[in-house]
């Protein structure tokens, strides 16, 4: 039998509230209890194809360019847990997305919004002793999925533990309109929808082009490798 306390109503409704605001604290256990998943999503068509020379934490620029991706630049960042609330250290984590204005670098993406030549478009990296991962990219355009709609603006995330994939999922942001009726998004129930909106705030930091923050944190599945 579990020792575990169930968990208040003071405790769930603080829960649930996060989920709304964008997103449940992952970094605390509540009540002994395991920490949700982080919602898995659909890969998409447009993961990258090949490989490419230039795959770090800057998306807004690719080596050896001397042009920045055109773009509203934000930084994404966030930590990767077990559902103990543990960090997850070493583990893999890329992100891959549309440039500006909602077009993947892909052969098979049949938007004809424009390519941006100096946008990276995926990046990779290491999660620190903390668990922590972070990116500098710019805000996705959105783009049709089909004649009736609209994909919103959204990031994509890959998480590998040791070569193994854990957690394919998306990131989208808060208050943008077209969330309410995307598909895919829509799937998930109201409380898994809250899991996967960002929570973003403006950079106070004034000297930096970095305009927005977005923290991403992500509950992964434990395994014999975690």
């Amino acid at each position: 039998m579990s020792n575990s306390k169930p968990i208040s109503r003071r405790s769930m409704l603080r829960i649930a509230s996060a989920a709304i605001l964008g997103g449940v604290s992952h970094s605390v256990v509540v009540a002994g209890n395991r920490i949700p998943l982080t919602p898995a999503q659909t890969e998409g068509p447009f993961y990258p194809e090949k490989d490419q020379a230039d795959k770090d934490v800057d998306l807004t620029i690719i080596n050896g360019q001397s042009k920045r991706a055109e773009g509203e630049v934000i930084e994404v960042s966030g930590h990767v847990f077990n559902r103990q609330g543990a960090p997850v250290v070493n583990a893999l984590v890329e992100i891959w997305q549309a440039n500006k204005w909602g077009r993947y670098s892909h052969s098979k993406d049949p938007n004809t919004a424009p390519l941006d030549a100096n946008f990276q478009g995926w990046g990779q990296v290491q999660t620190d002793n903390k668990g922590l991962y972070k990116f500098k990219t710019i805000t996705p355009g959105a783009y049709p999925a089909s004649p009736i709609w609209m994909r919103p603006p959204h990031i994509h995330f890959k998480v590998w533990v040791r070569d193994v994939i854990v957690l394919t999922t998306q990131m989208y942001f808060p208050g943008n309109k077209l969330n309410a009726d995307d598909q895919i998004l829509n799937r998930l129930s109201f409380e898994e929808r809250g899991k996967l909106i960002a929570e973003v705030k403006d950079n106070e930091d004034k000297k930096s082009d970095v305009v927005k923050i977005c923290k991403f944190d992500m509950v992964i599945q434990p395994t014999s490798i975690v």
